[in-house]
């Protein structure tokens, strides 16, 4: 339901927020007051168009705001704020929770959450679309199960049907898809891959790319120890020697040095060894690079490490096996998608029967709505067609489409093509009367449904929209007032000028001003009289609930 609906500069309307309720919320005022322009409001946010003529006289935007409670909607505490900002160069700004959308995507948005009757663009049950799904909602108690039944199997003829589409085409596209195919193991095989060798290449490039470096300072090192140091020591040695024998000490610093000079050695043919591992071969360097490339170009065609190359080309040979065993696997896809075709057209037949039931049942309430409306000449029926032979959709082959004839010896129409706005609203009614358990639009607005009707014909209008609201929230303007005496909450719209400007007001009235309103529209003066008739029209709604 609606909570509250902000609106600003739009036509005579400055800056109003009007706070509504669940149930019956009337709106009645004067001529001009701006009770259309709180219609043309909700339309706007509904996705509808705006015309440049509705801005408010000097201002540069126009801005509509409503927050909502929609519960079982996966929003979080239920709270949904939708907007619509329009500059007066034509710029949008749409939001659904202070998300930016699309004027389409709020449209479809609202499309399931309001409708307004008595301008046609926003009337669900004017698409044709939801005609089916009323219609089996309504037979829900024995359409069901079925319906059931034949989305699992339609699900599975789907599949099977995209299976078939998917085989390549002809000769020539499956020669080409093997060819392909073929090509692409066959990289693969001859690259010989193995897991962990990309990991291994790479160690062993950085260790080549350093070789060059290692090997260099290895020579500088073992040249330096046989060029200086080794022959330093050995001289030294040798010259200790000769006076060895003048103090005790000297013999142990030989003895010392000796150790140094065969560590040294030592030291320098490890070196030694160590350049000859390391010696640098450009040739087994350019391997290691072209290995590494290879790796690198099948990494960017079929997958991301050499386990998914190795698992796409196992998946590319089960492929292989398919294409060329694929006359076997289409003859059995085909003998599956024939007892899938029987199992769909035995349910839809079915369904098809139990919806002309219930389109039989469904029409005869809605005309006993009708005539309850003084509608007394129109006939409204539930046209079943059907797709064309051997074709299928998510409710079998029935095409549903609600009809209606509003004159005697005229044809039926489509409800889209019902030309008058009265006649349209008091059809909707009827319609949403019976269907009010199963239409799931929480918000209905009435705009305008009493044109043309009064006496019996009005008093019948009010209660069946009083009956609505018992499972909607319902906004309508309203002239007659045994239609506004029926409503839950009552909001007077009038016009006043403030500065030299008009504006419009929205009040929300008490018990006592109800009263007084509804004797202003029943008799065009507020009097005794007229004061008690409309107290007798509101005790009078108050037993409908």
């Amino acid at each position: 339901m609606i909570n509250t609906l902000h609106i600003k500069n739009i036509g005579i309307i400055d800056d109003i927020s009007i706070n509504l309720n669940e149930g019956f919320n009337v709106l009645t005022g004067g001529t001009g007051a701006g009770k259309t322009l709180i219609i043309g409001s909700l339309q706007i946010l509904a996705g509808g168009r705006f015309s440049k003529e509705m801005m408010r006289n000097g201002q540069k935007s126009s801005f509509v705001e409503m927050s909502m409670d929609l519960p079982n909607r996966g929003y979080e505490d239920d709270m949904v704020i939708i907007s619509r900002e329009i500059t007066s160069n034509g710029k949008n700004i749409c939001k659904i929770n202070g998300r930016l959308v699309t004027v389409s995507e709020l449209k479809e948005f609202m499309h399931h959450i309001l409708d307004i009757h008595g301008q046609n663009d926003n009337q669900s049950i004017l698409d044709t679309n939801t005609h089916i799904a009323l219609l089996d909602g309504y037979a829900r108690n024995e359409i069901e199960k079925v319906k059931k039944e034949y989305t699992i199997v339609y699900e599975e003829y789907l599949n099977i049907k995209k299976a078939l589409i998917e085989n390549y085409g002809d000769d020539k596209e499956k020669q080409r898809k093997l060819d392909l195919l073929n090509y692409q193991v066959t990289e693969i095989e001859e690259a010989h891959l193995k897991i962990n060798e990309e990991k291994e290449l790479e160690e062993k490039r950085k260790w080549m790319l350093a070789s060059e470096k290692i090997a260099q300072n290895l020579e500088e090192a073992e040249n330096q120890i046989n060029a200086y140091a080794i022959d330093s020591i050995n001289i030294a040695i040798k010259s200790l020697e000769q006076i060895e024998r003048y103090h005790k000490e000297y013999p142990i610093i030989i003895t010392r040095l000796k150790n140094s000079y065969y560590e040294i050695q030592e030291a320098a043919r490890d070196i030694s060894e160590f350049n000859k591992d390391v010696e640098f071969h450009e040739e087994e360097q350019m391997k290691v690079e072209e290995r590494l490339d290879l790796i690198y170009s099948l990494k960017r065609k079929y997958g991301n490490t050499i386990e998914e190359i190795l698992d796409y080309q196992e998946s590319v040979k089960q492929e292989i096996f398919e294409i060329e065993n694929l006359e076997a696997y289409i003859t059995n896809l085909k003998k599956k998608l024939e007892e899938t075709e029987e199992k769909m057209q035995q349910l839809a037949k079915k369904m098809h029967e139990v919806r002309k039931k219930y389109a039989r049942e469904l029409s005869e309430e809605i005309n006993q709505e009708l005539q309850e409306l003084e509608m007394k000449n129109a006939s409204f029926h539930i046209q079943i067609g059907a797709l064309e032979e051997g074709k299928y959709n998510s409710n079998g082959q029935d095409i549903i489409e609600f009809m209606i004839t509003t004159n005697i010896g005229e044809k039926a129409k489509p409800l889209v093509k019902i030309a008058s706005g009265g006649e349209m609203s008091r059809i909707m009614l009827a319609i949403k009367n019976v269907l009010a358990d199963i239409d799931q639009i929480p918000v209905l607005v009435f705009d305008e449904i009493d044109t043309g009707i009064s006496g019996i014909a009005a008093n019948s209008t009010g209660e069946k929209i009083k009956k609505i609201a018992r499972t909607h929230q319902v906004i309508c303007v309203t002239h007659l007032a045994s239609i506004a005496a029926k409503g839950d909450y009552h909001y007077y719209i009038c016009k006043e000028v403030d500065n030299g400007q008009t504006k419009t007001r929205v009040t929300q009235l008490n018990d006592e001003e109800k009263i007084k309103e509804i004797a202003r529209i029943a008799s065009g003066n507020i009097t005794e009289i007229s004061m008690r008739h409309a107290k007798e029209l509101i005790e009078a709604g108050e037993k409908i609930a």
